[in-house]
């Protein structure tokens, strides 16, 4: 037999797109349309019908970059069947949720549905006949990604750049007929096309689909679609009856959208994508019965604040099951920089909103996209009752593939999460017959399991599942040939694949993400704020708790709504710093509202601790002493020593040193030397200085705001021209400042080495105006270190300073919190941060033999894309050396360095709320329970890597003391090993977290 297989599918597409498409809506009838643009920002419904519209016509002009224009929309409902409204706001290739967005409301106020790209039609629900007004919320958001296809600077980003001119034509308005018959068989020829796509060349069922939609073709009356439609679907009842083998893939499908909290668009734009997304759902589930999950509290809880009518049809669709509540965090967070404590309150925020609205906890770790997966998330999500977890991201690593689909994740305490990575390599599936062949083809875990989960909806900007989806899913429930296609639920498909697979490998250690390295570096404001703000909220949660135990009011409201902003803010594409500029200075504006917000609970609650006087007291928040002062109480505070550090002016510079460190700082205001008097050990690597910044070419191939590329390294310029070079007259302190300058760009370092002092203090001021340039602070260090060890999330990794393998090799750029520390057996070297993210730690030849290793952290970059503005402006930066430094120290010097203590008078001090002791387990939080019966709760953590006992001490009385979990439910006893009076004795393994509930507590 002849082969005619490419005319076959010729025909057949060209069957679908020009016959058969175009006569699914027939009858159409435009509607009469007003228009009323809003002059500034988004508006209610109540005060939008009560403008004056004017008329509007399909073909006109609309839309300035994120403006938004209501259409009044009437026209009187035909008499016959299948009637719908179909509007088309000027929409264009690119994906969903990418371009204009419409919401239609009736005229009572409530949403019938979006109207967006591939589900622009809405429901006409009055009887035929009756006429009828709706209201459509049209919202002109740009493309700003211009498709992805290129990187480039865009004004879009911010709303002063972004123009007037209008963006998008309307192009439809039209009340029509959906032919039911037609639209059928417009799914089963898709879905059939697809399939057979995906087939070998010589495969029996691919020749007898083809030859089946070629009848089906022929059945076809291209004059007379709607009436032949029906013989020609029974042309494909065979090839559509055949079911799938017994060994076939087994694919749950759930019904989903990843809504990004900001991202290209406002944080007020993703409400209303919340709600347009939210009523598009349950507007489809009136038709089809499938589960549709999402994520995110915060996205919830918009809702409940701007759409409660909505908001409580969500409550009864949750009620009913088929709407799930996933993740059981407030946002999809990043998980690489935000505090242990924050992402901790991630879950605690997330399920204690989910509970109290829906009576429903979340039992999965929902993150599709955050940027690569820290090492203490297992223990965290675990201890926050969580049980499974999900991700797809790591489908995105540049060099290595991950080995598994499905398997336990280990943390670094030796938690372990049941994970799934779903093989389809997507969040936003469409069910198509590509989608399912790749999920199948890439399992990882074939002959040992057969299931994993498909997510399917346009996610990004939201829009989620369609009816085209739901029914390619129903006729691939069995189909030979595919995989089969359940349609279910989270909970369903990780019962499942738990049953099925009862011993999975096990992954151990950090997600790395290789990809997306320049998040922990770009933005740097935004990341400042964050690290400063989850400080300032440990310490005035601590403060006030102090003061309520002391009769005072504890300000529930005021620190919830601190925190809700905080981890909002902590969302994927805000704290990576990868959002559009609009978003950003947002985000910088509320942080400065938190940091005011926790600075007046503070000082409310040290006056109350503290009363009126004179005296001065030292009041330190942190978990170790320092300058004299106690940890988590207030003293008064230290007289100064008689100590003093010196600064002597030398040929080429300066000598700077106190009774523990002899250090050089030469002309050009580098350490060209740092000695430790104790043991006479150099730190700085022979030939090399330290305190120098390298400026790099920093031009990703692509993803700027996201991307560091390892090329970067090839071309590096050494800022070494001073400007000035002085010493800076200080009581007790050696401090000497050194001033560069670039082009535009000025630089101030400030170097102080305080009286009494083991560490170098080094303040970087810099006012930044490059572009597409990466600025690292590099110290090369006199020490064989075959690892470092990061500071994360309750505790630390080692990651090796080699580049042995693939692995090694990818991890060129890496995210650390408060510290690194690098040393051989006896002596180690601390470097400690008080914003900065970012590191790179090598190796490198050592003069006269073996090797050195190098500390670099990246302060700074200049991306142009999404905002071409990134980090313009001042920055401060604050990082100590710490040499002789053990684990234990380098924890020290990254809280003394982010939580220095603050001077305050009155006329008493305060004991510790807490104290602990050895310092090898940190108290992290310490505050009142969650269901404000006035419990305390201390939160803490073993953080050197070693099982540790300790002893832990209250200022307060209590009933009793007993082990909870993250949302401070009570558990069986791990850490707890006796109490009496104010102390509990505690056991914990290495990098245990525990968190204590302190019933009946009192002062």
């Amino acid at each position: 037999m002849h082969d005619t297989t490419a005319l076959i599918e010729a025909r057949v597409r060209r069957f679908v797109e020009e016959r058969l498409r175009p006569r699914v809506h027939t009858g159409l009838t435009p509607l009469s349309l007003e228009r009323w643009d809003v002059p500034g920002e988004p508006v209610p419904f109540a005060e939008a019908v009560a403008q004056t519209y004017e008329p509007f016509r399909v073909g006109a002009r609309w839309g300035r970059p994120w403006g938004t224009t209501w259409v009044r929309m009437r026209g009187t409902a035909p008499q016959a069947p299948g009637a719908e409204l179909l509007i088309d706001l000027g929409f264009h290739a690119a994906e969903p949720g990418f371009q204009a967005e419409g919401t239609v409301y009736r005229s009572d106020g409530t949403i019938i549905k979006a109207v967006e790209p591939r589900n622009a039609h809405v429901p006409l629900e009055c009887a035929p006949g009756d006429e009828f007004e709706l209201y459509l919320e049209a919202a002109a958001n740009p493309d700003v990604a211009d498709g992805f296809r290129l990187f480039r600077p865009t004004p879009l980003g911010a709303l002063h750049t972004a123009g007037d001119e209008p963006l998008y034509v309307f192009r439809q308005a039209d009340i029509a007929i959906r032919d039911e018959e037609v639209w059928e068989l417009l799914q089963d020829a898709t879905v059939l096309s697809q399939l057979a796509a995906e087939l070998p060349e010589s495969s029996s069922r691919r020749a007898e689909i083809l030859r089946a939609l070629e009848r089906m073709v022929d059945t076809a009356d291209p004059d007379d679609i709607s009436g032949s439609a029906a013989d020609a679907r029974a042309a494909l009842v065979d090839v559509l009856s055949r079911p799938a083998s017994a060994s076939a893939h087994r694919v749950h499908a759930v019904g989903h959208a990843h809504i990004d909290s900001a991202w290209l668009w406002p944080v007020r734009e993703t409400q209303r994508k919340v709600a347009r997304t939210f009523s598009n759902v349950l507007s489809l589930q009136q038709e089809k019965d499938f589960v549709f999950t999402a994520s995110s509290a915060q996205q919830y809880a918009w809702l409940k604040t701007y759409q409660p009518e909505l908001f409580s049809r969500v409550r009864d669709a949750v009620a009913s099951g088929r709407f799930v509540p996933a993740g059981g965090m407030w946002v999809e967070s990043d998980t690489n920089m935000p505090g242990g404590e924050a992402l901790a309150r991630q879950f605690v925020r997330g399920k204690r909103f989910f509970m109290s609205e829906f009576g429903v906890e979340p039992l999965d770790v929902w993150l599709p996209d955050s940027f690569g997966y820290s090492a203490a998330l297992p223990q965290i999500a675990r201890a926050a009752g969580s049980r499974w977890m999900l991700t797809q991201k790591m489908s995105w690593n540049e060099t290595n593939r991950m080995p598994h689909h499905t398997f336990l994740w280990e943390g670094m305490d030796g938690t372990r999460i049941f994970t799934h990575f779903p093989p389809v390599d997507t969040y936003s599936a469409q069910l198509s017959g590509a989608e399912l062949a790749r999920a199948e083809r890439q399992y990882a875990e074939k002959g040992l399991a057969n299931t994993s989960l498909v997510p399917f909806g346009y996610g990004d900007g939201g829009g989620g599942p369609n009816r085209e989806m739901i029914a390619a899913a129903e006729r691939l429930a069995s189909l030979e040939g595919s995989p089969t296609v359940t349609l279910s639920s989270p909970a369903q498909f990780f019962e499942a694949a738990e049953a099925e697979y009862p011993s999975p490998p096990v992954w151990c250690g950090e997600m790395y993400l290789e990809f997306h390295r320049g998040t922990y570096t770009s933005q740097a404001r935004t990341k400042r704020g964050n690290r400063r703000s989850e400080h300032a909220l440990r310490e005035a949660e601590l403060w006030a708790t102090a003061a309520a135990l002391r009769g005072a009011d504890y300000p529930y409201e005021e620190l919830d709504a601190l925190w809700e902003t905080v981890l909002l803010q902590q969302f994927h594409d805000i704290l990576p710093g990868t959002s559009i500029g609009w978003v950003h200075r947002e985000t910088e504006r509320r942080y400065a509202e938190v940091l005011r917000g926790t600075e007046a609970v503070t000082t409310r609650a040290l006056a109350t601790l503290t009363g009126e006087g004179t005296t001065v007291f030292s009041a330190n928040a942190g978990p170790f002493a320092h300058d004299g002062d106690q940890p988590l109480g207030i003293v008064r505070a230290a007289q100064r020593s008689d100590a003093t550090a010196t600064v002597t002016a030398v040929a080429g510079g300066f000598d700077i040193g106190n009774e523990h460190l002899a250090a050089h700082i030469d002309a050009e205001g580098l350490l060209s030397s740092v000695v430790v008097r104790a043991c006479g050990r150099e730190v700085i690597a022979p030939g090399r200085r330290a305190n120098l910044l390298q400026l790099h070419r920093d031009t990703p191939t692509q993803w700027d705001a996201w991307d560091i590329d390892e090329h970067y390294r090839r071309q590096v310029e050494d800022l070494t021209s001073v400007g000035s070079l002085e010493h800076v007259p200080h009581p007790t302190d050696a401090v000497v400042c050194v001033v560069r300058g670039r082009g535009a760009t000025r630089i101030t370092q400030t170097l102080t080495l305080a009286a009494g002092s083991r560490a170098i203090d080094i303040e970087t001021v810099v006012d930044w105006h490059e572009r597409q340039k990466l600025l690292k602070l590099a110290f090369p260090l006199d020490v064989h270190a075959d690892t470092a060890r990061s500071e994360i999330q309750f505790g630390h990794v080692q990651r090796p300073t080699h580049a042995n393998t693939s692995w090694d090799m990818a991890r060129f750029e890496t995210v650390a919190h408060r510290w690194v520390h690098v040393g051989e057996p006896g002596f180690g070297i601390a470097v400690a941060n008080d914003a900065t993210y970012g590191h790179d730690i090598t190796r490198a030849p050592r003069d006269g033999g073996g090797t050195i290793t190098n500390v670099r952290l990246s302060l700074l970059r200049a991306p142009l894309f999404p905002d071409p503005e990134a980090d313009q402006g001042e920055h401060v930066f604050r990082v100590s050396l710490r040499p002789d430094a053990s684990i234990e120290d380098a924890v020290r010097e990254g809280y003394r360095l982010n939580i220095p203590s603050r001077r305050v008078v009155g006329d008493r001090g305060v004991e510790p709320v807490v104290s602990v002791s050895p310092g090898g387990v940190v108290v992290e939080a310490v505050k009142l329970a969650e269901d404000r019966g006035g419990d305390v709760i201390v939160r803490l953590y073993e953080a050197l890597g070693a099982r540790s006992s300790a002893t832990l001490s209250t200022s307060f009385a209590f009933d009793e003391v007993a082990e909870t979990d993250l949302l401070e439910r009570a558990l069986d006893a791990s850490a707890v090993t006796a109490s009496s009076g104010r102390e509990v004795s505690l056991t914990l393994r290495a990098f245990q977290l525990v968190t204590l509930r302190f019933r009946g507590a009192r002062s």
